[in-house]
């Protein structure tokens, strides 16, 4: 190797080290930085320049390092890992919370449950049977009557009110999902012309890793990367990102929960009616919540959470309103009148949503049996009975607690085992892809070593080459 080979070699070892300089600094300053994946500087030795002529020198020492490009430490694996427990994480998440909130509404056990106003209104009508014809306990009885008619229409608003809130936020979600899309598609773009051009594009791939990562608790799916590149983004098997190109989604089906028309569904804005076979994220959860309820159910099937309480809500009323008027109209009034209804509502809308008290005075109400005169209270002591009989409203009730429950506790264990495999992913990740301030400082140091020692040979070989130059053939003169 020659003078100036050395030269060159130790310029080159200059170089390295001063850009593994950089790159440790580059890894310190994100060390806190969310989504940064910690890089390294790949090097390689440039062998001895081949022999040529007759007597070739042997024995010659290699040309330096060269500088083969800056490695992403990054796991695809890993990677991968993270986005399934976030889609699963996603999804177990809002069915969780929906369903608290469910079992919130229903504010049982506690002074205005349901519970509490059935057994207010079976004693109102114990006070009747004591006292028929009287004003004084039958407006006792009105009166709980109508806080037990309020008490269910208020429960049915509030589930009406849930579903209408989580299609909002479903449909919020999707106009977030579409936005990412399009971030991943232009991120394609970009790393695939930085890659082409020889730079470095491990920042921008470290973003766009992050996106698909919002798209998977968005809506599950699944990443396929290329050599170019650029990555594609798949919900359902099919390409939501494909290159530098998005396709958008779009919630469609009824818009209330009473409203008759398909249920909710996610579909290709370009293929209308076509659904979006979801396996994960948040829009699956808030799908799965908004789905009708099953045909023929009372509360215990399995359509949607929030449409089966609110069958069950208006099993329980349309139960209670029947039993109450069927024994209720074989009685007569004290004034009389026989057949009577107690509970009425409006045909054509829900019967938890419009059940209404019929009598406004102790003359309306039904309680003694026909022909045993104004003094007899055994019809009322009959409807008094209903809520203590096997198949009762009260039992009907009590199983609708216990079965939203029962789906609010599985909900919410769900959703911590989710958290929980979501929290190990991301920590396995970073087991091996966040950065290590320890690691970087030796790096450091070793680099800054590495960049005194290359200057050192350069002085070395500078001199030496003063001395050749400035100095030869100057003995004796």
């Amino acid at each position: 190797m020659s003078t100036f080979g050395g030269l060159n070699t130790a310029y080159r070892g200059l170089t390295a080290a001063q850009q593994a300089i950089n790159l440790a600094g580059q890894n310190i300053a994100n060390a806190t930085t969310p989504g940064y994946t910690r890089q390294r500087l790949e090097q390689s030795a440039i062998g001895a320049p081949r022999p040529v002529g007759l007597n070739p020198t042997t024995g010659q020492a290699g040309q330096g390092v060269s500088i083969d490009g800056i490695a992403r430490l990054g796991s695809s694996f890993l990677d991968a890992g993270v986005r399934n427990t976030a889609a699963q994480s996603g999804f177990a998440g809002i069915r969780s919370t929906e369903l608290q909130r469910l079992e919130d509404a229903l504010q049982e056990p506690g002074p205005h449950g349901i519970s509490t106003a059935l057994q207010t209104f079976w004693a109102s009508w114990q006070g009747v049977s004591n006292h028929p014809g009287e004003s004084a306990p039958a407006s006792v009885l009105l009166e709980a009557a109508a806080t037990l008619s309020a008490t269910v229409s208020a429960g049915y608003k509030a589930l009406d009110a849930q579903w209408t809130r989580v299609r909002g936020e479903a449909s919020a979600t999707v106009d977030e999902l579409n936005a990412v899309a399009g971030r991943v598609a232009e991120l394609n773009a970009t790393i695939r012309s930085v890659l082409a051009s020889g730079g470095s594009a491990n920042e921008l791939i470290d973003a766009r890793n992050q996106m698909t990562e919002s798209i998977a608790a968005l809506a599950g799916g699944t990443v396929r990367e290329y050599s170019d590149g650029t990555a594609d983004v798949l919900i359902g098997g099919n390409a939501l990102v494909s290159g530098t190109s998005h396709r958008e989604v779009k919630l469609a089906g009824q818009t209330s929960m009473s409203a008759a028309g398909q249920p909710v569904q996610l579909e290709w804005a370009d293929r209308p009616g076509v659904p979006v076979n979801l396996d994960g994220g948040q829009l699956a959860g808030a799908v799965s919540l908004l789905a009708p309820a099953a045909a023929g159910s009372k509360g215990a099937g399995t359509g949607g959470a929030i449409a089966e309480a609110a069958a069950a809500y208006n099993a329980f009323a349309t139960q209670l309103m029947n039993d109450v008027n069927a024994v209720h109209r074989t009685g007569q009034s004290s004034s009389g009148a026989g057949n009577l209804d107690f509970f009425t509502s409006t045909p054509g809308v829900p019967v938890a949503l419009s059940l209404r008290v019929v009598p406004t005075s102790a003359a309306g109400i039904a309680t003694g049996a026909a022909g045993s005169g104004s003094l007899d209270g055994s019809i009322a002591d009959a409807v008094a009975q209903i809520g203590s009989r096997p198949g009762s409203p009260d039992t009907l009730w009590g199983g609708v607690v216990a079965g939203i429950g029962m789906a609010s506790r599985s909900a919410q264990q769900h959703s911590q085992l989710s958290d929980a495999a979501s929290v190990s992913a991301v920590g396995q990740r970073s087991s091996g892809a966040s950065v290590s301030l320890d690691e970087e400082n030796v790096a450091l140091l070793a680099s800054q070593h590495a960049y005194q020692a290359a200057a050192r040979v350069m002085t070395a070989i500078d001199e030496a080459l003063d001395v050749l130059i400035n100095r030869t053939g100057l003995v004796g003169r």
